[in-house]
């Protein structure tokens, strides 16, 4: 996007060129909080270990 009058995603003008450092900070937040959601995710599959996935669907064989 360049700065034409556009809007980003979350409603906010969009400026053109955007500061690296900014996007350099925002894409460490987006990691970080997408790292901690895939932990919190993987802690309740396993606190949950009867809805793990196909291979644990409690019927043997």
């Amino acid at each position: 996007m360049s700065g034409n009058g556009k809007r980003t995603k979350d409603g906010r003008p969009d400026g053109g060129a955007p500061d690296p450092r900014k996007a350099r900070l925002a894409a460490a937040l987006r990691a970080n909080l997408n790292r901690r959601k895939a932990q919190a995710r993987a802690r309740a599959a396993q606190a949950r270990p009867d809805s793990a996935g196909p291979e644990c669907d409690g019927k043997d064989g």
